[in-house]
């Protein structure tokens, strides 16, 4: 690996190969561009693109289209009047019903209207066809339904289901790119302000990250044209985290340039070395965070599935950006960019009288006393993780603010049996269906069947829920029905719809962590293995980082419940989280322990870790820093699981960073002495003369 960055140095800091570099960047990003716009428009957010394949709810969407077009998405259309609808509300209410029947793209034919027992309330049943676009078609419709059925004074109207929940994602996620793009680069820029105290030097690394997540996008765009599946979610969390590990790159390769400008008179020979020193550190640390993405490849659920090679790409692109264009800039820019605190020659870094240096000094002083307190701390934390209910959220919960659908819901459920917007779907052989529709009437739970539609050899049958669809009774309704009708020789029953659906998603959601998660670990342990040539500081490393996450959840579970007030989690919550935090908290590690085998050749394992965590504790707290406030700004969407994601990892970066790999980490360094690099023998001496001639000291890597 360094000998292919050694080889390659020359052609991209070099006095005429820098310009290069930029010239090829500045050519790629202008192609880049205009595809990078189109990225939106590829983004699959239909139910089948999230859910499981193999799943029964997906297998009933497949059928479902026989009978329907698989982009009909049903509006619920609730009026209300209190104390009751007069005669010219229900006119009026029959009058929308024709004007939904010639206006609307419809999917089916409109049902209704249909009156409650209380008097108070009309329903409208609207199956919408939005099209290949989908849910970003739903908008513009429900806003289209609800201006037709407005303009009666006092008569209230409210539009929910999935048309209505679909308007409100919609809604919620408009200018999603945007809003994460300058959050993401708002915080990057304030951090690097405070880590650098200059008004220049800022400029290098965002217009890196941002010329990088354009390519990456473009790059996508294409990819999503021949088969990647792209969704809001995957995309929201692209941003983040091209600004947040390629800054981190960034930060490393500056530190490490800034040190050798000290030494070293020519800054093209500057760049040189810190590339050699730094560039296998930063490129095994962004390897190991793509393969603990494409871990994500084996989960069942197919937005968890697509996140996996949709985040590596942009990892990829920030790694390559990181390496290419920010050294060329840095080269181009000489010492000015570091105005006002220039690096002159000579000079010495501060590092060794520095924070870390001296937090480095006291963990020394009793090295097991801090990591077994330390330890005991974070299994504290880790008791909130019994709280953590990571099975779905709600409609209600899905949203930080109060939408339309969530109370037009709330409604419904007060006039009408509360699941009657979103109905269980069956779907069986038309010579069983008389059957078939005769034993889900009688499931309880189930308030109504609605005709049977027959077409190809096959029945399409709905049942009207007692509950709420997304209510722990919903769930139980739908296994109940599934455990009968699967029991009709003959029926080839196959039980979907919404309630069905989410069911679905959270069992994979629970396969998927139990597959992923082993999978994860073993590939960062190998890969640390080979990295570091030892077996017993990669299995301490991943323990830390495993303990660290498992705190991140404790804490988090207790302020979902206390702070936000929803006592609950997405449920692919953890597995994000996990991924996220072990892959991008190892990061930190790799940047400690490659400095520590650096030091340790010149000085010895104990004044080597002494020495690696005063070298590497300003940039890695600052990496931390961006990391964190990036992932962070995941809470400014009006999206619950983005706000939780965005704060557990958020916490779990600056836990890992500050607390983890500064104190634990160095803690056990210091404990376990030369036996840290078990099974192999502390590196030699024959480092240290290779680090002083300018060569990689981890050559062999």
């Amino acid at each position: 690996m360094a000998t292919l960055i050694q080889r390659l140095i020359p052609a991209l800091v070099g006095r005429r190969g820098k310009f290069v570099v930029l010239a090829f960047w500045v050519v790629l990003v202008a192609a880049a561009a205009p595809l990078a716009g189109k990225l939106t428009g590829v983004e699959q957010n239909n139910a089948s693109a999230w859910l499981p394949g193999a799943a029964e709810s997906t297998k009933v969407l497949n059928e479902e289209a026989v009978f329907e077009s698989p982009n009909t998405f049903v509006a619920v259309v609730v009026f209300t009047r209190s104390p009751a609808l007069d005669a010219a509300d229900r006119a009026a209410i029959t009058a929308d019903a024709r004007t939904y029947a010639r206006s609307e793209p419809l999917g089916a034919p409109v049902q209704g209207p249909l009156w409650s027992r209380d008097g108070q309330a009309g329903e409208l049943v609207v199956p919408l066809n939005l099209g290949p676009n989908g849910w970003n078609a739903a908008a513009k419709a429900v806003s289209h339904i609800k201006q037709v059925a407005s303009g009666r004074a006092g008569l209230s109207v409210y539009v929910t289901g999935p048309a209505g929940n679909a308007a409100d994602s919609a809604n919620a996620f408009k200018g999603i790119d945007g809003t994460l793009l300058y959050a993401a680069a708002g915080v990057v820029i304030f951090i690097l302000l405070l880590t650098y105290r200059s008004p220049v030097l800022w400029l290098l690394p965002v217009m890196s990250a941002g010329i990088a997540l354009t390519t990456a996008e473009a790059l996508i765009y294409l990819l999503a044209k021949h088969g990647l599946v792209v969704n809001a979610e995957s995309a929201g969390i692209l941003t983040v985290l091209v600004f947040g590990a390629g800054t981190d790159y960034a930060l490393l390769l500056v530190a490490r340039y800034r040190e050798e400008l000290r030494r070293h008179a020519d800054r093209h020979e500057a760049m040189a070395i810190a590339l050699r020193r730094a560039g296998p550190a930063i490129i095994a640390s962004a390897s190991t965070v793509v393969a603990g993405l494409l871990c994500l490849l084996v989960a069942e659920t197919n937005s968890t599935r697509g996140l996996g090679p949709v985040a590596a790409i942009g990892v990829v692109v920030a790694l390559g950006a990181m390496l290419t264009l920010l050294p060329a800039l840095l080269v181009i820019a000489g010492r000015w960019i570091f105005w006002p605190a220039r690096p002159a020659l000579g000079s010495t870094e501060p590092t060794a009288s520095g924070v870390w240096a001296r937090i480095g000094r006291r963990v020394s002083r009793r090295p097991r006393w801090v990591w077994v307190g330390t330890v005991l701390a974070l299994a504290v934390l880790m008791a909130g993780i019994s709280d953590l209910h990571a099975s779905g959220l709600s409609e209600k919960q899905s949203f930080t603010t109060s939408v339309q659908s969530v109370v037009g819901e709330e409604v419904l459920a007060k006039h009408f049996p509360a699941g009657a917007g979103n109905p269980v779907v069956v779907i069986a052989r038309a010579a069983k269906a008389g059957e078939v529709a005769a034993a889900l009437a009688a499931i309880p739970g189930i308030a109504a069947v609605a005709p049977t539609a027959v077409k190809d050899g096959r029945a399409f049958i709905q049942g009207v829920l007692a509950s709420a669809p997304d209510s722990p009774a919903a769930y139980a309704t739908v296994v109940h029905a599934r455990d009968v009708l699967h029991r009709i020789r003959g029926a080839d029953a196959l039980v979907g719809g919404t309630t069905a659906v989410n069911l679905d998603v959270q069992d994979a959601a629970q396969h998927d962590r139990e597959v992923i998660v082993p999978v994860v670990l073993l590939v960062v342990l190998v890969i640390l293995a080979l990295l570091l040539r030892a077996l017993l500081a990669p299995l301490l490393l991943v323990a830390t980082v495993g303990l660290s996450f498992c705190s991140a959840l404790g804490v988090s579970a207790e302020v979902f419940d206390h702070v936000f007030g929803i006592p609950a989690a997405d449920s692919a919550f953890p597995l994000f989280v996990f991924v996220f935090l072990v892959a991008l908290g190892i990061d930190y590690n790799i940047f400690l322990m490659t400095r520590v085998r650096e030091e340790t050749a010149r000085y010895g394992t104990r004044p080597g870790a002494l020495a690696g965590l005063a070298a590497t504790g300003g940039v890695i707290t600052s990496a931390g820093l961006v990391l964190a406030g990036t992932f962070a700004v995941l809470g400014t969407l009006p999206v619950t699981a983005f706000a939780e994601i965005g704060f557990a990892v958020a916490f779990g970066v600056l836990l890992d960073t500050l607390v983890v790999r500064s104190v634990l980490v160095t803690a056990l360094n210091l404990e376990f002495g030369d036996h840290i690099w078990w099974p192999s023998r502390p590196p030699s001496r024959s480092a240290a003369k290779a680090a002083a001639a300018g060569e990689p000291v981890l050559a062999n890597i």
